[in-house]
């Protein structure tokens, strides 16, 4: 025993309801929006793409897509803000823009326990006039640096915007377009890169081969870390039929493992919501755990979203209804591609990820507890200083995520 009493080790008799009651109301609509949206994509990728794994950024494309809603009017404006789950007679248009520059700022100060960059860009043809209010909104809310961009040499355009992207998130998002589309005349970009640091380092000397039970009839060997006679975080979810550990960084953020059940995958998938995840983190107590078994592993991803997207209700910006008359005067524009990548490593140091969204614009009790990550699990991770906590990263199983939108005319 540790020095924990068995009072600290008890978890509490308290119902959802009870939990829903205490939920802090600063800054909840922009985190429970995007949490939302978050798990509403997850079900699409992971019905998208069966049998693999599925890793993204939830944040990053959530910003892309607000970012791109500064220059949407009408109906357009109303779909992008609503698909991104927010409810806009509760939350005003400006307030969601207020709430995203908050996150960037909270998020780009300078830490020495963290690394963690989060951004904006545009690549702007020439002979594209952009509106003046578009581009101080841009600046002012997004942060948004300008490239001039030479779109009628769509080889070179996605070179640099490749190579920005790139050099943003330290060389794990290499390439974010395979291509633009013809007639593109700009690029809007958002970008995410995070490295952080367990606060308790798993020993490499530990690690070794072991199954991992990727379904019924299908077993892998992965490198498994391991851990043995700890306090952590720990929750049991008797009514979904899951546990939840939670790790942290030497920052204080954290990253959340989510362990169904056997058999109880689908189920536990069917209740990723914004107060599930609320619910899990709410109750975790320390606890003794005897042993930690934790896969060391490295994934990317890359989707094409524009075949996702309509599905959570974007319809109109994908086609030539598309209102994006708040960029430029002079030109009909289009959403042509949306395309996501993602890349993750999990190792016993701590956590690497990073992510990228573009967007093409063209004309037209002490209880003895082991915790065996050896069949598909959800892994996030939440940054704990703002409030209430905003969910960067997620990932299924061995996973993945960030995000890009094409826009054509």
């Amino acid at each position: 025993n540790p020095g924990f009493s068995p009072s600290v080790l008890h978890v509490p008799n308290v119902t959802r309801q009870d939990q829903r009651r205490r939920l802090p109301v600063h800054n909840q609509a922009i985190a429970s929006s995007n949490t939302d949206f978050a798990f509403s994509l997850y079900k699409e990728l992971a019905v998208a793409t069966p049998g693999k794994n599925v890793i993204f950024s939830p944040l990053s494309v959530s910003m892309a897509l607000a970012f791109l809603s500064l220059g949407a009017r009408g109906k357009t404006l109303t779909e992008l803000l609503e698909g991104l789950k927010f409810n806009l007679t509760e939350t005003p248009e400006a307030e969601i823009h207020r709430g995203f520059q908050h996150i960037l700022r909270m998020l780009n100060r300078p830490s020495n326990l963290l690394q963690l960059t989060l951004g904006n860009a545009m690549f702007v043809d020439e002979r594209l006039n952009l509106l003046d209010k578009f581009r101080k909104d841009a600046q002012e809310l997004y942060a948004s640096e300008v490239f001039p961009t030479d779109f009628q040499d769509l080889e070179a355009a996605v070179r640099l915007i490749n190579a920005y992207v790139k050099n943003k998130t330290e060389g794990k998002i290499v390439d974010l377009f395979e291509k633009l589309e013809p007639l593109s005349y700009a690029v809007l970009v958002n970008y995410i890169y995070f490295k952080g640091t367990w606060k308790t380092p798993f020993d490499t000397n530990l690690t070794s081969e072991a199954d991992f039970h990727v379904s019924e009839n299908r077993t892998v060997r992965v490198p498994m870390m391991h851990r043995e006679n700890l306090i952590l975080p720990y929750f049991r979810d008797e009514e979904l039929a899951c546990t939840v550990v939670e790790l942290k960084y030497t920052s204080n953020d954290s990253a959340l493992f989510i362990l169904p059940d056997e058999g109880k995958t689908p189920d536990v998938e069917a209740k990723l919501l914004p107060e599930t995840l609320r619910w899990w983190r709410s109750f975790l107590r320390p606890r003794w755990i005897t042993e930690l078994h934790l896969p060391r592993f490295s994934i990317s991803s890359n989707y094409k979203l524009h075949d996702i997207l309509p599905k959570l209700g974007f319809n109109e910006v994908f086609t030539d209804k598309v209102n994006l008359s708040g960029i430029s005067d002079t030109e009909d524009l289009l959403v042509s591609q949306v395309t996501h990548s993602a890349a993750l490593e999990v190792n016993e140091e701590g956590t690497e990820a990073a992510g990228a969204t573009g967007i093409d614009l063209n004309i037209r009790s002490l209880e003895v507890i082991a915790v065996h990550f050896d069949r598909p699990f959800l892994f996030a991770v939440i940054l704990n200083d703002i409030q209430t906590g905003h969910l960067i990263m997620g990932t299924w199983s061995l996973a993945a995520w960030p995000q890009l939108l094409p826009l054509r005319r």
